[in-house]
């Protein structure tokens, strides 16, 4: 024992005697450090244990929605580093801060490892669950149990699913699981995603998703509230070329905010929350009065005399459209009266420079994008904004062109799996017609996912049906991945309403606020190390697919959410007499090599990977992309790539109602008018009942409508920007250190604080000073933090990332666990608000806030 103790001080003198000669030379350069390296290579270890031993695996991350392709480096069984995947051709082996995150994230001895029953009865946030380990038989027994007692008393609609993020392989457990048991009540996290951006490019150009932008070939970048280097998707990619694109393209910001892109830009404009459409409106007037539209895409007068004169309308048989439908419609409607002046009087932005950027812009047509986000669109009347700002891309001629912006590439994937219908017994049958708790396609929830009414979700009405017990009360519930009386606005209704359920199963890998109120807990594996998935991604004009995959050794009693959990469930299921999900699992979700179903719950996940993925590894995958021939080679790689996307491919043929770019939107006219008809009701009457301003054509054009304030302006004189953190992984990473050392890069926090900033002319007014404790109140709660003072905010507004305020999920995310939060949450204090044509949360625009020193 004294021999080790005496070679270890040895080597820690040898240590310390070569860093105090390290530290005396200042390291000025590689030949003065070599001896220093010299002195002490006998203490470190030999080359053949530190290289050479491990290999790098596939993987995916999904700390944001970019997915990003990943390469774990492990060695005997341990993730040690992470770095982009070298195999990818959206974005190689760049990355973010938050792939490095995962690594603390997987290690964290604050996970869940083994199976927990709650053994106080009491529901409450002040009331401790006082967990106790069980068995994963035990759990899936209780958690069987409860489903079929809902089947045998005729309510299996009152059984809910409830999915946050989730890889492709998620159908089985979120949608024919459910439908299976008796249920409708499949619900996801989209509505608090992103789903109002989705709303421009759907009803103008048919792509219900997100675009990529060529970047590497653009001449001018609009942005409104978007941060493609920090926290937007396909972050690793523009990461990497957005310094490039400074060289070659004018990139202006539109933001409340400094935020790490408009730092990088060109211009910044601080505009005010929910008034982004305004300047957007603006522009297309300009670009309409002196010509700069792009003629080639839009079409131009018979004549080839402009027509456009501000607040004059004009003869629409006088123009001739190409590619887009309605152009002098929408002029005459509702453009031709937002002059730069107008928008001046509104935003106080100079007319000068409206007009400056719609020539600059019309000289760089059609190498011209316009990015929304969620900042820009999340609000009440957020649809509108996304009309507004993406009719740019269709007015400058962007749309599917070199340097613009285009949908994903087309790919194969088995992403919708064999029906279940013939598996539902007349029990699920009748469940299954029941309307959802969330709403969704009532009148005052369109919710118009792809033109469907109440094709959407409301997720986060979820709770409001709960509790009002409309349509009917929720007695069982099993939720994975997912926080959301955390990641809602307003979580405080999710509290009260799972206090008040029967029963609650949680899949995670962390005990967090949402897990407060479960029965059981189910521990989950981390999604880039541990378990199953697949994924996919766009930029670069490349569409990929990416594993996810075991990399390690499994350290704690965990399960694959979407795979092990529903694989063993169907088979308690089946042991206590309902068998129709083991049936399906057996019969129908067969490998697509052995043609035979899994042989254990491990086995499963691997499966149905195989299932989604084979046609990219089997013949034919090289009409789409790389010509892979086996799983092992797709595993190996972790990524699959697409041929680079055919520019201008959708011109003539977009799946809209006309099959062209719609300034005046006829694939929302009619959905809006089929909503109305569901209700026997005219579409100004569904306008009224969702709160917009709207009425008569007016509705199917990009308009403005003004901002939704909630609060007393006198009482909360401030608003609100919830900002995106470059370090937040939806949320998850709060129980890592480094997530805390490293806050302050985000522009203007603090490291190791919860900040709120704030120009420094409101904070002389408040008396305030950099460091200070403040309590953040708006009319529906309060938090505390720490202000900083900063310049990068607009006056007049508060910017506080997402993130922080947790009061469970570990030691380091709350100050004490269970009890006391470290910062604030920003739902807390955000009202349950909604842009109602797309169902999604509002979380921007409208929340006055007031701000006093603590």
């Amino acid at each position: 024992m004294s021999n080790k103790v005496d070679t270890g001080r040895r080597a820690l003198l040898k240590t310390s005697v070569a860093g105090a000669a390290l530290s005396g030379i200042g390291c000025s350069s590689s030949s003065s450090i070599e001896p220093v390296m010299k002195g002490i290579e006998h203490e470190l270890p030999a080359a053949d244990t530190v290289t050479g031993t491990g290999q790098w695996v596939g993987t995916t991350c999904q700390g944001c929605t970019s997915w990003c392709a990943k390469q774990v480096y492990v060695m005997d069984g341990r993730a040690v580093k992470i770095r982009g995947n070298v195999n990818s051709k959206v974005h190689g082996e760049a990355s973010c801060p938050r792939q490095h995150l995962s690594l603390q994230q997987v290690y964290d001895p604050d996970r869940v490892k083994t199976p927990l029953m709650r053994t106080n009865p009491r529901k409450g946030k002040e009331h401790d669950p006082m967990f106790k380990p069980i068995s994963w038989d035990k759990a899936l027994d209780l958690l069987a149990d409860k489903i079929l007692a809902l089947r045998a008393a005729d309510e299996s609609h009152k059984y809910a699913l409830l999915r946050g993020r989730y890889s492709h392989i998620n159908e089985l457990m979120y949608k024919h699981l459910t439908q299976m048991i008796g249920s409708p009540n499949n619900i996801s996290h989209s509505s608090i995603c992103a789903e109002a951006h989705k709303m421009g490019p759907y009803y103008q150009d048919g792509n219900w998703g997100y675009n990529q932008y060529d970047v590497e070939n653009t001449k001018f970048i609009l942005s409104f509230g978007a941060d493609p280097i920090a926290s937007n998707r396909q972050v690793s990619y523009y990461s990497k070329i957005w310094g490039a694109a400074l060289d070659s393209a004018k990139v202006v910001v539109v933001d409340p905010r400094l935020s790490v892109s408009a730092s990088k830009a060109h211009k910044w404009i601080p505009i005010e929350p929910a008034q982004d459409s305004v300047l957007a409106l603006a522009i297309a007037h300009v670009a309409l009065v002196e010509g700069l539209w792009h003629k080639p895409f839009v079409g131009d007068f018979a004549n080839k005399q402009n027509q456009f004169i501000a607040g004059q309308d004009v003869d629409a048989a006088a123009f001739n459209e190409l590619h887009t439908h309605g152009v002098v419609d929408w002029w005459n409607i509702s453009l031709k009266d937002y002059t730069p002046e107008w928008a001046e009087s509104v935003t106080n932005i100079p007319a000068d420079t409206i007009i400056n950027i719609a020539r600059d812009m019309g000289k760089a047509a059609p190498a011209v994008q316009v990015w929304t986000s969620r900042g820009a669109v999340m609000h009440t009347r957020g649809t509108y904004t996304s009309l507004a700002c993406h009719a740019l891309n269709g007015l400058f001629g962007g749309i599917d062109n070199k340097g613009g912006l285009f949908p994903a590439n087309k790919i194969k994937l088995n992403k919708s799996f064999p029906d279940s219908k013939p598996y539902l017994d007349a029990v699920a049958k009748k469940g299954v017609k029941h309307p959802k708790i969330d709403q969704r396609g009532t009148l005052a929830f369109p919710a118009l996912k792809k033109g469907k009414p109440g094709g959407g979700v409301v997720t986060s009405n979820t709770p409001n049906g709960m509790l009002s017990a409309d349509p009917y009360d929720i007695k069982v519930m099993l939720a994975y991945f997912n926080n959301f009386n955390f990641s809602s606005p307003e979580g405080q209704r999710w509290n009260e309403a799972l206090s008040q359920l029967d029963f609650m199963a949680h899949v995670t890998t962390n005990i967090s606020e949402f897990s407060w109120f479960a029965d059981i807990i189910l521990p989950a594996n981390h999604h880039m190390f541990e378990k199953w998935g697949v994924l996919d991604s766009i930029g670069n004009g490349v569409h990929q697919v990416s594993v996810q995959q075991p990399s390690i050794d499994r350290l704690w009693n965990t399960k694959d959410d979407e795979s092990e959990i529903p694989y063993l469930l169907a088979k308690k299921l089946a042991d206590k007499g309902f068998d129709m999900p083991w049936r399906y699992i057996n019969e129908q979700l067969l490998d697509p090599e052995t043609k035979q179903p899994a042989k254990t719950e491990k086995d499963f996940g691997e499966l149905l990977v195989k299932y989604v993925t084979s046609p990219l590894w089997t013949d034919g995958a090289a009409k789409y992309g790389d010509n892979m021939t086996s799983w092992k080679e797709f595993t190996d790689k972790g990524v699959w790539n697409s041929h680079p996307y055919e520019l201008k491919s959708r011109w003539g043929k977009f799946k809209t109602e006309t099959h062209k770019f719609e300034f005046y939107s006829k694939t929302l006219e009619k959905a809006l008018n089929k909503h109305a008809k569901n209700h026997h009701v005219s579409v100004d009457d569904v306008m009224k009942a969702c709160d917009y301003h709207a009425r008569g054509k007016e509705v199917f054009v990009p308009h403005y409508e003004d901002p939704y304030r909630f609060g007393d302006e006198k009482q909360y004189p401030l608003l609100l920007v919830d900002q995106k953190s470059r370090l937040s992984k939806e949320g998850r990473s709060a129980n890592t250190p480094w997530f805390h050392e490293f806050k302050d890069v985000d522009p203007g926090d603090i490291a190791n604080e919860d900040t709120a900033k704030i120009n420094p002319i409101d904070g002389e007014k408040l008396g305030l000073k950099t460091g200070d404790a403040i309590v953040v109140t708006s009319p529906v709660g309060e938090l505390t933090c720490t202000v900083a003072l900063w310049e990068g905010v607009r006056p007049g507004t508060v910017a506080k990332c997402f993130g922080q305020g947790h009061w469970a999920y570990g030691r380091h995310a709350s100050k004490t666990f269970g009890k006391e939060a470290r910062g604030g949450s920003n739902n807390d204090i955000i009202a349950d608000r909604y842009d109602r044509l797309s169902g999604a949360s509002a979380f921007y625009g409208h929340i006055r806030i007031n701000v006093k020193k603590a």
